[in-house]
This record gives structure tokens, C-alpha cells and sequence, in this order.
């Protein structure tokens, strides 16, 4: 099945990838943007047909910024792994996976996976039922990252957390509830890290799974935040070095 793609980073993530992927580009009318330029400069390249896109504006996607325009591509959807595959080269004192229960709002699983390759985690398990497909707005949203994190598409989440738990990685859920707070968590550990639905959380089955339940502490009146913020903050967290003082400043 092909998506058509609509930002410009989304494109170019999938030409430096896998470029057999994407069957065309279509152009604007009038001069590209620089972004739309390099997307057809490297699919010219790679031999990928370059068409202008006549096509009327779809109405769908009205009032959103002029760098997504009516340029388009058409690119195939990315196969998921098996979730034994994401943790084949796990070890128990290194890396981050993130898994995400149920979570029905594109925006905030595209936003996940962006701020998850920002921050290399190794990958992501997704649930199937009552979940948001990957969809174009998916991959928009990812603005190139979903192609650089490997991901599974589960039942459930199980076996994923069985397969963690037998190669060391220890599992933590995150809860509005929870006593921990996430800043307390051991930095010397490779982490699942699993993210509930926006509304009702984790499922009790997973929560009762996790070996640790941990929160995000507010510091000021509002007392949550969007899922997908709270789950780049706490990768954030969970990706800083043992001894934070080897940061680089940025």
C-alpha cells in the first residue's frame, strides 16, 4: 500500500533509506521550495519519476504550513519487524525501547516517533487493537523519523515484555499514580519503557507487568501533560549519560 507524503523530511528520510520505496514525486506548480528541490535533485538521481502535481488541493489538509504545499510522494509503507528482532542485540545495561499500548492519536505516535530517533532509542512495539494505524499523517508528523526506528506491530504486549525481561532490559510503565518519579530511575540499565493510552493509561494486565511504575513529578499548577510530550521528556531522562557532568552543552 502506498502513502502520499506530504512533508518534505518524511520524503527525504524514505529516498536515504529505501528508495525503491517511493514510486513518484510530484511537484508543485512554480518554483519548489529548497526542501522540495533536494527531494527532487536526489529522487532524480535514483531514477524516480518527477511529475507536477495538478491535482485540486485536498480539503482535508487546509490551513496546514506552506512548507507541506501541494507537493507530494507516493511511498510505500514501511514493513514492521518481528518483536523478537528489536531485541536480538540487547543487552542488559545499554539502550532504550519504547512500547506504545493503545494510543489513538496520530499526531501524538508520529510525534513519538520523531523525538525517539532524536534520541536513538532502539525501538518502538505498537499495539494493533484500538491504536492508530501508521498512517500518512503518521509519517508527516515523524517528519522522517519513522524510518530510522526499527518497530513491531503486536496483539499485545506480552511477549515483548517477557522477550525484555529475558535479556536483562528491565521494564517500566509510566503512571500518573505512581509513587517514583522517573529522575529516580537507574541510568545504568537498558530500559522497555512502555506508554499508555492518552485517556485511560496503561492497561491493569501491563501495569501489573512492569517492574516499575514511575511518574513524571509537576512542578507547577498543571498536573499532566500530552503523551507525547511526556514520553519525549522522559526518554530525555532515560537516554542521559550515568554521569550527566560528560553532557555536551548544545
Amino acid at each position: 500500500m502506498s502513502l502520499t507524503l506530504r512533508n518534505p523530511h518524511s520524503v527525504l528520510a524514505a529516498l536515504q533509506t529505501r528508495p525503491e520505496d517511493v514510486f513518484e514525486v510530484r511537484l508543485a506548480p512554480g518554483t519548489p521550495s529548497p526542501k522540495w528541490s533536494e527531494v527532487a535533485e536526489l529522487a532524480r538521481s535514483q531514477a524516480i519519476p518527477i511529475r507536477t502535481n495538478l491535482a485540486p488541493p485536498d480539503k482535508r489538509h487546509e490551513g496546514k504550513s506552506e512548507r507541506m504545499g501541494a507537493a507530494v510522494a507516493l511511498v510505500r509503507e514501511r514493513a514492521d519487524r518481528l518483536v523478537d528482532e528489536l531485541f536480538i542485540d540487547a543487552t542488559p545495561n545499554e539502550g532504550l525501547w519504547l512500547a506504545l499500548e493503545q494510543l489513538q492519536d496520530p499526531h501524538n505516535v508520529g510525534a513519538i516517533f520523531r523525538t525517539a530517533a532524536f534520541f536513538g532509542v532502539r525501538g518502538i512495539i505498537l499495539t494493533r487493537e484500538r491504536s492508530a494505524p501508521l498512517s500518512a499523517t503518521v509519517y508527516d508528523v515523524s517528519s522522517g523519523g519513522l524510518e530510522f526506528v526499527p518497530f513491531a506491530i503486536v496483539p499485545s504486549l506480552s511477549r515483548a515484555i517477557t522477550l525484555a525481561k529475558e535479556v536483562g532490559v528491565t521494564v517500566i510503565g509510566t503512571s500518573e499514580h505512581a509513587e517514583r518519579n522517573v529522575d529516580d530511575v537507574s541510568l545504568d540499565r537498558s530500559h522497555l519503557l512502555i506508554v499508555g493510552n492518552e485517556e485511560y493509561g496503561l492497561r491493569r494486565v501491563t501495569s501489573e507487568s512492569c517492574e516499575e511504575l514511575v511518574r513524571l513529578a509537576p512542578r507547577g499548577i498543571i498536573q499532566s501533560l500530552n503523551v507525547s510530550v511526556a514520553a519525549g521528556i522522559c526518554m530525555s531522562k532515560l537516554t542521559m549519560p550515568a554521569n550527566p557532568g560528560s553532557c555536551n552543552a548544545f
